[in-house]
């Protein structure tokens, strides 16, 4: 594609050189540059790719996008802007022909529910019988496919080369959880939405965010600056029950709005019944009640299922479908996965937040006859400020906690659990609680101590197949040693 082309869309603050030449291909990591291509230098959490403009154009860069000029400014074209990463996202839009035009875009933003919402609008969309992609935390799928997801949101030249694939293969819907980390790297800029949906918002990400004003603000931009962008009249909708998120529709009165709550909005509960066995519930919408069921548990995957209820009158999927699509997905992977047939129940949840946390424990005591224990623990090189409460929501809301490793990076375990015992330890009156730091022994005792009509909750891991210690990954995943430990109770027995 010609450079003029492709920079078409810029606010070029200076424009160096011919732009009328043919480009190959695209990159913004330079080892990867090939004869011909556009190099694009973003500046990196831990690497700034200004330094390594000369590389890439040693490699055959044949213009370079940048920030800033380098000291010994190359004899080769140059586009310099304001924002590069913003500038790869249009580059890349442009380069892959404007994939999310032509197809059914739908986005989701949110602190929780992101997943399991996504997970939902998938199977509504296949039981309407449309072809349908997933870019999100877990994995990408497509045409039966799936592929492993290094980013819950991809850097913007994969997410659109990945829009594009999806295009060319015949998959007209694409849904894609978005983070608030490709908000504020500008990776979803570019795309037109036809519908976006913020679940709710609570502390997260503060290692990276300044603070909770600068994460809400990374997440509303996708409701005040890519949606208006889009060329489809998208919707947007809105989950009221959240106290943060509730006064945003106030702020797009131009825009095309749903809601929902479980008291309130546009689509709301009427009547509901909860157990570990799953859920039933009558729901008010704009086209009508709907009755649905699910094995999904808990009041919080009732909000989820409103919204990709919503997402489904907004895009007038008719609501046999929305409610065959619901009933239709037995689970989402480790996320309120039960293991094994029920005695104890063992659910498998990815909770490894605060407020995810205290949420799915008050939920379970809400649902158990007997006892609630629970396996956590508090990721390394992450947000520390989580800990201590992480710890006083373990012990307040179960009848026993087990602090356990979760994955220590490159910190030391013991010293992460200390930081969540101060937590534990604030809880009045005092209450006991272990401390077990191997997380598969951690999860052998919860089971071992569990009566037959107990629940075991082992959080903070869900899907994930892996433990990360230093900088490696050793295979471990909770729902595997939770079956291991139930056959071993059972043989017991």
């Amino acid at each position: 594609m010609r450079l003029a082309v492709l920079i078409r869309s810029l606010e070029a603050r200076e424009v160096r050189g011919t732009m009328d030449l043919d480009i190959r291909d695209i990159t913004y990591h330079s080892h990867l540059v090939k004869e011909g291509d556009l190099f694009v230098a973003i500046k990196g959490e831990k690497r700034d790719g200004h330094h390594f403009i000369h590389e890439s154009i040693t490699r055959g860069a044949r213009a370079v996008v940048v920030e800033e000029l380098p000291v010994a400014v190359p004899d080769i074209p140059l586009v310099v802007v304001q924002d590069s990463r913003k500038a790869l996202a249009l580059i890349s839009a442009a380069f892959f022909a404007h994939p999310s035009r032509e197809m059914t875009l739908v986005g989701i933003t949110g602190t929780s529910g992101k997943t399991t919402t996504s997970y939902l609008i998938e199977s509504i969309m296949k039981a309407a019988g449309k072809t349908v992609g997933v870019i999100g935390t877990i994995n990408y799928r497509l045409n039966g496919r799936e592929r492993p997801a290094p980013t819950t949101t991809p850097q913007s030249y994969d997410l659109q080369q990945l829009l594009r694939e999806m295009v060319t293969e015949g998959i007209a819907n694409a849904v894609m959880e978005v983070s608030s980390h490709a908000l504020d790297q500008e990776r979803v800029r570019g795309c037109h939405f036809d519908a976006a949906v913020f679940t709710n918002i609570s502390p997260e990400h503060l290692d990276y965010h300044e603070d909770m004003d600068t994460y809400f603000a990374a997440k509303k931009r996708l409701f005040c600056e890519i949606l208006p962008e889009s060329e489809k009249a998208p919707w947007a909708i809105f989950n009221i029950d959240d106290p943060l998120v509730k006064d945003l529709p106030g702020e797009l009165a131009s825009r095309r709005i749903l809601t929902y709550g479980l008291d309130q909005g546009d689509v709301r509960v009427r009547q509901s019944n909860l157990s570990l066995k799953g859920t039933r519930a009558i729901l008010a919408t704009p086209s009508g009640t709907l009755a649905i069921e699910t094995p999904l548990i808990g009041e919080y995957n009732l909000s989820n299922i409103m919204a990709a209820t919503a997402v489904g009158i907004a895009l007038d999927i008719p609501a046999e479908a929305i409610r065959h699509g619901i009933k239709d997905l037995s689970l989402v992977p480790g996320r309120m996965e039960q293991v094994g047939g029920g005695r104890p129940w063992v659910l498998v949840d990815y909770a490894h937040k605060p407020e995810a946390l205290e949420k799915s424990l008050q939920e379970i005591k809400r649902l158990t006859r007997k006892r609630v224990l629970v396996v956590f623990g508090c990721g390394g090189d992450r947000d520390r400020s989580k800990r201590a409460p992480m710890g006083r929501i373990g012990v307040l809301w179960s009848d026993l906690a087990i602090i356990t490793s979760d994955n220590p990076r490159t910190e030391d375990p013991l010293q992460i659990i200390a930081e969540i015992e101060r937590g534990a330890k604030e809880v009045s009156p005092p209450r006991d609680y272990l401390v077990i730091p191997d997380r598969k022994e951690a999860i052998k005792k919860a089971i071992a101590l569990a009566g037959d009509e107990d629940c075991v909750l082992i959080t903070g891991k869900g899907h994930e197949d892996y433990q990360i210690i230093g900088e490696q990954r050793f295979p471990f995943d909770d729902r595997q040693e939770a079956r291991s430990a139930l056959e071993a109770r059972d043989k017991k027995q």
